[in-house]
């Protein structure tokens, strides 16, 4: 039976706005306070889905939350109508108005982990919703992520899905963001890769001295139980704290890997050759010949691969089995970066190709074309059970367009949060995307 991994990417959200809001978060917190582009972003995060599409692979999309969240708002005592609740907020503590309007679910790298039926004991799709719960205006966000994820992949008999960990800092976590697959081909059993920042009861564990590490080993292994994946198909490796504390938030900033291929920079993991090796053996025994290409510290520094986002790039498997590697236009505007990857190509690895696609209005919030999508492997059987409305097709992607055009703003900034005209705005363009993908009833003002 053949097997896909169809990339769902998150349609950036109405409200897409700089409020510099995740600490540790380089681009996030240098673009903080300047005027954002909501329709741009979410056009050109359309684009990169309908290149994908044309280039032969499946894609899906992932609709963004109800922002503002008058319920967050509500949580923390602003009362009265939802007008009120907004302009309470704007006057008294703006600071949560704006994480209550964070378009961040739009990186939904951070929505969930996903494991294969190939991994699990009981031959399903597993996920479970991210937490989130390092940063305030992220936390808000798995139970319109979980309602959304449900209302996609709703067959039981193909689908399990999972609440997210306990909201305490022992268990934090980041989703996908941290998480890797590789396998010999995607419908086989593979080694699922959980990289974390830190070991929340072990002390023995060192820790970045700057930023958080926002993913715990206990909320990896927790992940892991869930999913009910073996010893034997599980790999957990710490981050370096070094690069944590140099903006690398995520693991997806400093490595990505695909199939039986691992790219990462010479200094993303703790113990790099302990890591490398276990990963090797892991999926020797499952008969893949795995592969990593480190990028030395001389050619890309760190502080390069943060403000270019190299590894926050998607590494693709084409149809002829050769890969590409999709990167922002930043890593074409920096030279060291530029000068490594037109190396790469030229060298005749495994990565064959790379492809540019212009992300700014995301770069500038912090995310890159891998924190846009989320992995989903599925064979045929699964695939079909997967809801049609939410798969790329060029009518779709001629609908959404002309959605976003009809709905969204093209300017953004922090005093525009305070009209409650927004509110409207958003509810009205969410309530008509949700007919447009058929996901029925999954946002709280459908619902209550």
């Amino acid at each position: 039976m053949k097997s896909f991994e169809v990339n769902f990417d998150g349609l950036v959200g109405p409200t897409h706005n700089y409020g510099g809001l995740s600490f540790g978060n380089v681009a996030s917190q240098s673009n903080s306070q300047q005027a954002s582009n909501p329709k741009e972003a979410a056009l050109q995060g359309l684009e990169k889905m309908k290149a994908l599409m044309d280039m032969g692979f499946v894609q899906g999309v992932l609709a963004p939350q109800e922002r503002p969240d008058v319920a967050a708002l509500r949580s923390v005592g602003f009362g009265g109508s939802d007008a009120q609740v907004i302009e309470r907020a704007a006057k008294e503590a703006m600071p949560l108005l704006v994480a209550s309007c964070s378009a961040s679910s739009m990186w939904v790298a951070n929505a969930a982990t996903v494991s294969p039926s190939a991994d699990t004991a009981d031959g399903r799709v597993h996920f479970t919703a991210a937490n989130l719960n390092c940063k305030f205006h992220r936390s808000i966000e798995h139970p319109t992520t979980s309602r959304v994820l449900g209302a996609m992949f709703a067959d039981q008999d193909h689908f399990a899905h999972h609440a997210a960990l306990p909201a305490v800092a022992q268990f934090g976590d980041e989703g996908a963001a941290n998480h890797t697959r590789f396998c010999r081909d995607y419908g086989e059993a593979g080694v699922e890769f959980f990289v974390y920042g830190r070991s929340a009861f072990d002390s023995r564990y060192p820790a970045p001295q700057k930023y958080p590490a926002r993913q715990t080993l206990e909320a990896s292994q927790a992940v892991a139980r869930l999913h009910g994946l073996s010893d034997e198909g599980v790999v957990f490796a710490q981050q370096n704290p070094a690069v944590i504390d140099q903006g690398v938030f995520h693991n997806d900033v400093i490595a990505v890997g695909n199939g039986e291929l691992l790219f990462h920079h010479q200094d993303a993991f703790l113990n790099t050759e302990q890591t490398l090796a276990e990963l090797h053996g892991k999926l020797a025994a499952r008969g893949a010949n795995f592969q990593s290409i480190s990028v030395p510290r001389d050619q890309v520094a760190v502080e390069d691969a943060v403000r270019s986002y190299l590894f926050n790039s998607q590494l693709l498997t084409r149809a002829n089995g050769s890969m590409l590697l999709i990167v922002p236009e930043e890593c074409r505007a920096n030279p060291r970066v530029w000068q490594y990857l037109q190396g790469l190509i030229a060298s005749a690895g495994p990565i064959a190709e790379v492809k540019v696609f212009d992300l700014k209005q995301s770069m500038q919030n912090g995310g890159g074309p891998a924190c846009l999508r989320l992995r989903v492997a599925l064979n045929e059987k699964e695939l079909s059970a997967v809801n049609p409305g939410v798969i790329m097709t060029p009518a779709l992607y001629e609908t959404l367009t002309q959605w976003v055009s009809k709905h969204y703003r093209d300017a953004l900034r922090e005093n525009d949060l305070a009209d409650p005209q927004l509110l409207i705005e958003c509810r009205t363009a969410l309530d008509e995307l949700t007919h447009i993908l058929n996901l029925g009833s999954v946002y709280p003002f459908q619902i209550n």
